[in-house]
Order: structure tokens, then C-alpha cells, then sequence
């Protein structure tokens, strides 16, 4: 495995970089986040590149994106999605990030900064990370390019739902479009994730595919579209359509390997922890496209001096290649892809970015055997998935209204 030591790192680093003086000891930064991201493995890493202390707390998304806005003396970066920037950056709860202290600021894709992969690519309805990207000088957010920005654009992907192949009708043949998730064949057997801005894309895109409905803009619904769709989903699941709703992938990985659901939301790090159970778990490939996320990193409003240059040491450290590379063998992809590969086994790079046959048997981000030899990804390389979004998760002008709905549904 091609992984630098900590020595190698600075000294890799050091040429573009400059990390932070510390005379008084290590400085401790405390990282507000979900399970997405705080790994431990992660954290123990950066502890020994970077000379400091870090303290991971982990929630759920709206618990972490609550305490993000309202607490922000209570940590010092604030780790988690583009889609959850309007509260936060609302409240003033975090400050700009100055590129010119970003390294690799040069490096980062054309995804992340301007909305698109290439120039044929779709930029998919709701919030493109690139229309919350900028700061302006009146402090408003948008998509035109400025020194500093909200987030540093990490960790992302291109999610749509899970199946169990082991399970007959399920099928990459069959199993095609989003309708599945309300598919009256699967009643029963059908799991959705208990986060609005995230599960009301995937039942939207159900409805839309299976022309139960249609929406003016499925980025962002009205309350007369949220009230119609809430009202579809709660006759469904009155008729025991939805076997379970899930808040976490743990949650998730032991609902279907419990047999549980046979079909819902999935994220990529369930899928590889069923498939090292021996679950025949594949993600759909949906005609319609991808619903899309993408993560980041925020610098708490509260940070100064020392403080600061220790949180962007941590920032800078993210886009060093060994981070991606952790991520990428749970499924993620990283803003910074030239860097990942340096870091990755040319097996792993085939698998997770190129779409190719696994050469042999891949690692998960444990180290413990994830990815079986001739095992495809689903939906090809990254480009292509990337390419294919169909929307991004939001959070949509009437939001505070569809979580009060939401809480109707999952209660």
C-alpha cells in the first residue's frame, strides 16, 4: 500500500504549505461532524502529521447541523454538507475560508468549483455546491468566484438506493429507475433514510419516475408539492409499504442484514460493510440519474490566531491525498483526485474511480478485505457518475415546513 509516513507528508507538504507554529504545546481542534467522515483512523493520522490534538463529535445530520448553529464557541470545524450551509451561514455561526491559505486551492475539480464535471455534463437541479461555494463581499453566497469560500469542498458522491440480489425480481436488469421505492411489488420491504433534506430527493424522484407526480422544480418543492407528496407516503405507509426508516449508516447496514428491508436508501459504506457479510448488495443504477451530496469543511466564526492556522493546517491536510484515499475505500470520492491516486494500490484506483474489474481482492478503510476480485462498481467510473446527477440534496426554501411534515411520516 502506497501510504506516506507522517515525515513524508511534511516534507511533501512543506514546499507549498507552511504548517502553523505551535510554542505552547499541542493545540486541540475540536471537529463537529457525522459519521460520514469522522473516522478514526482519520483522526489518529492527522494528530501525527499535523503536531496537534483532535476531538471528533459525532451526530446525526440535523442534530450536528443544529449544534453547528447554535454552539459555534463549542467547536472549531464543522464538518458535513454544502446543503446544510443555509442555517449555519445564516446564523453567522461560521467565518470564510481564505483560499490563498489553501495549498491545493489550484487542485480541486471542476465539480466542486464550478458545478460540473466537463462541459456536457449535467449540473442537476437543487443545491450544486458551486451555488453556495463563494462568499461575496455583502456576505451573501453564490456561484461567482471570490478569495474566500463557505466550505472546503471534500469528501462527495453519487447515491441512489441499495437492493439485495439475493432476493428474487431484484435485479441490475430489473431494477432500473426510482420508481422501485414505490413499486407496490416490493410493499413491505422497503426502508427510507429518516433525514428530510436527503429522503424527501429519493421519494420525489419515486413518485416523479412512476408519474405519480409532477413537480415544478424537484430541487425545491412548494408546500402544496410537499403536502401532496407527504400524503402519497403516508397512504403507503399505512398500507406497511416502508418496513423501516434509518438515521445513520450503522443503522441501516444491521436493518438489511437483518433482513429487514431488501430495497431502500443506501449509502456506500453500508454496502461495503454488507458486502463483507456476505449480503448481495448492489447499488441501483437509475435511469433518471443520481441524487448528488457533497461534503466540506467549516472554520467555527470563533477562531483566531493560533487557533485558526491549526484549522486550516487540518483543512490543507484533507486535500494531501491520504485522506481521499481512506474515504475512496468506503466509496467517496475527494475533491482533490490527482492526489488521491498517489495514494491508492492502481487495483483500487481501477475499482473505486475508473469503474473497472477489481484485479484482485480491495481493502475497506479498516484494512480488512471489502471488494471481491472481479467485482464491478456500479455505474461505471467517476466521470460517468458524475456526469449523470439528477439532483442535489437541498435544503429547499419551505424547509422548516417539510421537517414538520417529515416528523409526521417517521413518527
Amino acid at each position: 500500500m502506497n501510504e506516506a509516513s507522517g515525515k513524508d507528508f511534511r516534507a511533501q507538504r512543506q514546499p507549498l504549505t507552511k504548517p502553523a507554529v505551535h510554542t505552547k504545546g499541542k493545540p486541540t481542534i475540536r471537529v463537529l461532524g457525522t459519521e460520514i467522515t469522522l473516522l478514526e483512523t482519520l483522526r489518529l493520522r492527522a494528530e501525527e502529521d499535523l503536531g496537534l490534538r483532535l476531538v471528533f463529535e459525532n451526530h446525526d445530520f440535523l442534530t450536528a447541523q443544529r449544534r453547528a448553529a447554535r454552539a459555534p464557541d463549542d467547536y472549531d470545524v464543522y464538518d458535513q454538507c454544502f446543503h446544510n450551509l443555509d442555517i449555519v451561514w445564516y446564523w453567522r455561526a461560521i467565518q470564510a475560508i481564505d483560499t490563498r491559505r489553501i495549498a491545493l486551492w489550484d487542485e480541486v475539480s471542476s465539480l466542486s468549483r464550478t458545478g460540473t464535471i466537463g462541459p456536457s455534463a449535467h449540473v442537476g437541479h437543487g443545491d450544486a455546491p458551486v451555488t453556495k461555494l463563494y462568499v461575496q463581499p455583502d456576505q451573501s453566497l453564490s456561484a461567482a468566484p471570490s478569495h474566500h469560500i463557505s466550505m472546503l469542498p471534500t469528501v462527495h458522491n453519487f447515491d441512489s438506493f441499495g437492493f439485495d440480489e439475493g432476493v428474487e425480481g431484484l435485479s441490475p436488469d430489473r431494477v432500473t429507475s426510482w420508481s422501485a421505492l414505490l413499486d407496490p411489488q416490493w410493499s413491505g420491504r422497503v426502508a427510507l433514510v429518516d433525514e428530510p433534506a436527503i429522503g424527501i430527493f429519493d421519494v420525489a424522484l419515486a413518485a416523479q419516475s412512476a408519474g405519480l407526480m409532477r413537480f415544478a422544480e424537484i430541487g425545491n418543492l412548494s408546500v402544496d408539492e410537499i403536502d401532496a407528496l407527504l400524503s402519497l407516503l403516508m397512504r403507503k405507509k399505512s398500507e406497511g409499504h416502508f418496513s423501516s426508516f434509518w438515521k445513520t449508516a450503522s443503522e441501516a447496514t444491521e436493518q438489511m442484514a437483518a433482513g429487514r428491508f431488501a430495497l431502500g436508501s443506501l449509502w456506500s459504506p453500508s454496502i461495503a460493510a454488507l458486502k463483507r457479510r456476505g449480503v448481495r448488495v448492489r447499488q441501483a443504477v437509475p435511469a433518471e440519474g443520481y441524487r448528488a451530496w457533497h461534503g466540506g469543511l467549516c472554520l467555527s466564526r470563533r477562531l483566531e490566531g493560533r487557533q485558526l492556522d491549526a484549522a486550516y493546517d487540518y483543512l490543507n491536510w484533507w486535500l494531501s491525498g491520504w485522506p481521499g484515499a481512506v474515504v475512496a475505500r468506503q466509496g467517496y470520492y475527494m475533491s482533490v483526485p490527482g492526489r488521491v491516486r498517489e495514494h491508492l494500490m492502481p487495483a483500487e484506483w481501477d475499482y473505486w474511480y475508473d469503474g473497472r474489474a477489481a484485479a484482485e481482492e480491495l481493502p475497506g478503510p479498516d484494512g480488512e478485505p471489502s471488494i471481491r476480485k472481479g467485482s464491478v462498481r456500479s455505474g461505471g467510473s467517476y466521470w460517468s457518475r458524475a456526469s449523470n446527477i439528477a439532483v442535489w440534496n437541498t435544503t429547499m426554501d419551505e424547509h422548516n415546513y417539510l421537517v414538520r411534515r417529515w416528523a409526521e411520516l417517521v413518527a
